[in-house]
């Protein structure tokens, strides 16, 4: 059965039942999923065979890369994604997200003032270093390291930061790896806390499901942080008082140059060593669409952040070309008959989001359709698939999302299971005519 989807979705969903197993109906056309754990949320990387694009995407130079919906975790592209590179200067967004998520606790204020500690001074940072300019005697916000740490990539600020929420970098370090195992990764691994050391390592597959779970707990910051295209200081306020006057303030400009080059990018890091090569996080919203873009690797040449920003713009411009976050709005399921049970029907309830990614020129108009195993016997458990939900549109199938049973469902007493074997004798009998 066929519904049309229209306003809120008041309507109830009805189900078209099948003798099949759910199973070996919706499996093959569905998502191929694997899952990494992201405080105790299943944030799935979804690969499917249903999204063709249109045209092939660009060649780019940069070693590795994924590309992926923010909303849904569709991957769109990737290239050499599980290969460990040093994440160079996007280390800093580990470093910034311990320090929010501290913040979001309410253990740390952004707003509070510190000295930068002897370790964090500009001129103890290893040579060749991006600088916010620390220096002995100033007075800065927690909220003014984190701009350091976004716009001028400052290793000083990194130190600082490390310094203000742990004993010793080293214990800070030990966090930030403590974090990424908790988040399931394999491969990224930290040794400190700016990005300078090639030891640090990770790949593209997992720094850019690291921006989206980032991104998710932290989305006021690309506008606080992230998109800002300038820094300056210190200012006045940051030096002692005879130095006021002349505080000698630095204006230093957002390395990632697609904020201004491409509509829509407003986040998130670039970073860069020898080592590595031009890394970039990108993130950009279109039309409620966003997208995430980790880069890696592109050459350590003259002119290889050029070529880094190239294949973000080209990448970008052809994901936005081709696809969008597409978001229906599901009536909720009718309750479907249950048999052998201690209740007389079963409440279904969506494994996921109806959320998914689609083509872009598809899904004007939306249709609804059901599978569900039939009969339903007891006892069932609670998030058992029972079925899935098949959203299309007039050109065929765009999506499924699996159906499962709200709750656990017992079996029903002697007569009830009596009475139900007797009805289902007969009506399978009806069926075989």
């Amino acid at each position: 059965m066929k519904i049309i989807m229209a306003g809120a979705g008041a309507c109830p969903l009805r189900f078209r039942r099948t003798r099949a197993c759910p199973a070996a109906r919706w499996i093959p056309g569905l998502l191929l999923c694997f899952h990494i754990l992201y405080s105790g949320a299943a944030f799935a990387q979804v690969t499917s065979k249903l999204l063709k694009p249109g045209s092939p995407a660009p060649a780019i130079a940069s070693r590795a890369a994924l590309l992926l919906d923010a909303e849904t975790g569709t991957v769109l592209y990737e290239k050499n994604a599980d290969e460990a590179i040093p994440p160079a200067s996007l280390t800093k967004l580990m470093t910034a997200h311990i320090a929010l998520r501290e913040a979001a606790a309410g253990s740390i204020s952004l707003d509070e003032s510190l000295q930068p500690p002897r370790e964090s001074w500009a001129i103890n940072q290893p040579p060749r270093s991006s600088l916010m300019f620390l220096a002995a005697g100033q007075q800065v916000s927690l909220r003014e390291l984190l701009l350091g740490l976004a716009i001028p990539s400052g290793n000083d600020a990194a130190v600082a930061v490390a310094l203000r929420l742990a004993p010793t970098v080293a214990d800070f370090v030990d966090i930030m790896n403590s974090e990424a195992k908790r988040l399931g990764f394999q491969v990224t691994h930290f040794v400190e806390p700016s990005g300078i050391s090639e030891f640090n390592l990770t790949t593209a597959r997992e720094f850019a499901y690291f921006c989206q779970y980032y991104l998710s707990l932290y989305p006021q910051s690309l506008q606080e942080f992230h998109s800002v295209r300038e820094f300056a200081y210190p200012k006045p306020e940051n030096v002692a008082e005879r130095y006021r006057e002349r505080p000698g303030t630095i204006v230093q400009y957002n390395h990632n140059n697609l904020l201004k080059d491409f509509p829509g990018v407003d986040g998130l890091k670039t970073g860069y060593i020898d080592e590595a090569g031009y890394n970039i996080a990108l993130t950009a919203l279109q039309e409620g669409t966003r997208f995430i873009l980790v880069l890696l690797g592109a050459p350590t040449v003259r002119g290889g952040d050029k070529m880094r920003d190239e294949d973000g713009r080209n990448l970008l411009t052809w994901a936005f070309e081709q696809y969008r976050t597409i978001r229906p709005i599901i009536p909720d399921p009718e309750p479907v008959k249950l048999w052998k049970g201690n209740q007389r029907e079963v409440r279904l309830v969506s494994a996921e989001t109806p959320d998914f990614t689609g083509p872009r020129d598809r899904g004007q108009q939306l249709y609804l359709s059901a599978e569900i195993t039939d009969p339903l016997i007891a006892p069932l458990a609670a998030g058992q698939t029972l079925g899935t939900l098949v959203i299309s549109d007039d050109l065929g199938e765009l999506h499924r999302i699996p159906l499962l049973a709200a709750e656990d469902y017992e079996e029903g007493g002697f007569f009830r299971r009596l009475w139900d074997s007797v009805q289902l004798f007969f009506r399978s009998l009806g069926r075989e005519r």
